[in-house]
């Protein structure tokens, strides 16, 4: 059963986020809003990969679920988007699972709630 519901707006190829425990939001409706992502998270309680900032707005104003990961690295290769949340995926992983709201930087990663 999956844990995570990824974003349409992060790679749909992309190793760290494939196999059992993750979704894509192409793989149910890529034409979904935002408020249809959130509903479809919540009702299954998973968390939300996201760079869309809406989420973690929103998730600041309620409680789980769903609980809600922004990545927050701004434009890059995708080699070395990759790179960089293989770096941190675990301890992501851990803060989401306790925290509503995980910020992922270039720099840190904070956790929120």
């Amino acid at each position: 059963m999956p844990r995570y519901l990824i974003d349409a707006n992060l790679p749909y190829y992309f190793s760290v986020w494939h196999g059992p425990d993750f979704v894509h939001v192409k793989d149910l409706n890529e034409e979904w809003k935002d408020s249809e992502v959130w509903a479809y998270a919540k009702q299954h309680g998973l968390i939300i990969v996201s760079k869309d900032a809406d989420f973690s707005d929103r998730v600041l104003l309620s409680q789980p679920p769903p609980r809600v990961i922004h990545v927050k690295l701004g434009n890059m290769k995708i080699g070395a988007f990759h790179h960089a949340i293989s770096k941190v995926w675990d301890k992501v992983d851990e803060l989401s699972q306790r925290c509503k709201l995980v910020q992922i930087f270039h720099d840190r990663i904070e956790g929120i709630g």
